[in-house]
């Protein structure tokens, strides 16, 4: 038996936080529990505002995100989601906390998600965040505490 396209979510939810908390492929974390919930052409895509943003194509794609993603953060935790299934898309409302590796300041925001799951993997994902110039400014901080820092 298929899991739902909910289940498909949950499972990359939980995925993603025990990446994300291990460091990401950076330190050698293992992508294979996020990727087990992707097909293999799937297509994400993010605001171009964001320093992670744009459009990734294919599991490659993909982790390429994810690498970005953990650069910037230790923690990305999916909180108080709520599915609204209709077929194969669901849209999820729910808060997004972050927090970022180098300063330790933490995000948490609402956002919502709407995701295509077919054949119970991952197909399209887009994120729409709440407060971009947010996420940009706590970035920015952390690139230029992580310079000064080597210097």
């Amino acid at each position: 038996m298929s899991l739902s396209p909910q289940e498909v979510l949950e499972q990359f939810y939980a995925a993603e936080r025990i990446y994300m908390t291990a460091g990401g492929v950076p330190a050698g974390a293992s992508f294979e529990g996020m990727g087990a919930t992707l097909h293999p052409d799937v297509q994400l895509h993010h605001s171009p505002d964001l320093p992670w943003g744009g459009e990734w194509h294919g599991y490659e794609g993909f982790k390429g995100w994810s690498v970005e993603m953990s650069r910037h953060f230790d923690v990305v935790d999916v909180q108080d989601a709520k599915f609204l299934t209709s077929g194969n898309q669901v849209m999820v409302l729910c808060n997004l906390y972050t927090r970022s590796r180098v300063t330790g300041r933490s995000i948490n925001n609402p956002m919502v998600q709407v995701v295509t799951v077919e054949e119970g993997r991952i197909t399209d994902f887009r994120a729409f965040y709440w407060n971009v110039a947010e996420y940009v400014e706590v970035t920015s901080e952390a690139e230029k505490q992580a310079a000064a820092q080597s210097r």
